[in-house]
């Protein structure tokens, strides 16, 4: 799969895409989520950078806001509607390892910080929250 830095994604099914303006993609693994999302018999709806929610850094003590990356709503086990916030993320920004340098640490913390008040979020507004890294998009390299 090519690497893209960041632009605009083109929608394919217009109907599914409940988002306001177009979506930018700025990652790779976020195209490929949205090309997922697109093309997807399952998925219902999506939408990119949907909300804004107010969290405290946890490093400044200030008052901050996180935008997650998509909300989608899809047909799940016994045809069930289920809706998920989710966050695309590389793994190693997602878990504090012991080899991390201490600037990486910082930047975990922060991102549980945000999970945790989207967690929140989500729950108030009856979906789920999910954070979503590369061994979720790809499989020995291929895109599920």
């Amino acid at each position: 799969m090519a690497k893209f830095a960041s632009g605009p994604y083109t929608v394919k099914n217009g109907a599914k895409y409940v988002g306001k303006g177009f979506p930018r993609y700025r990652s790779s693994w976020e195209w490929a989520f949205m090309n997922f999302c697109d093309n997807n018999e399952h998925i219902q709806q999506w939408a990119s950078e949907p909300v804004r929610i107010p969290y405290r850094n946890p490093l400044t003590g200030k008052m901050t806001t996180y935008v997650p990356d998509f909300i989608v709503t899809y047909r799940g086990p016994n045809n069930t509607l289920r809706g998920e916030l989710i966050e695309i993320k590389p793994r190693s920004q997602s878990l504090i390892e012991e080899r991390q340098s201490q600037r990486d640490r910082a930047q975990v913390a922060i991102n549980y910080a945000k999970w945790d008040q989207a967690a929140k979020w989500a729950k108030a507004h009856g979906l789920t929250f999910r954070v979503i890294t590369e061994d979720d998009i790809f499989r020995n390299g291929k895109n599920k």
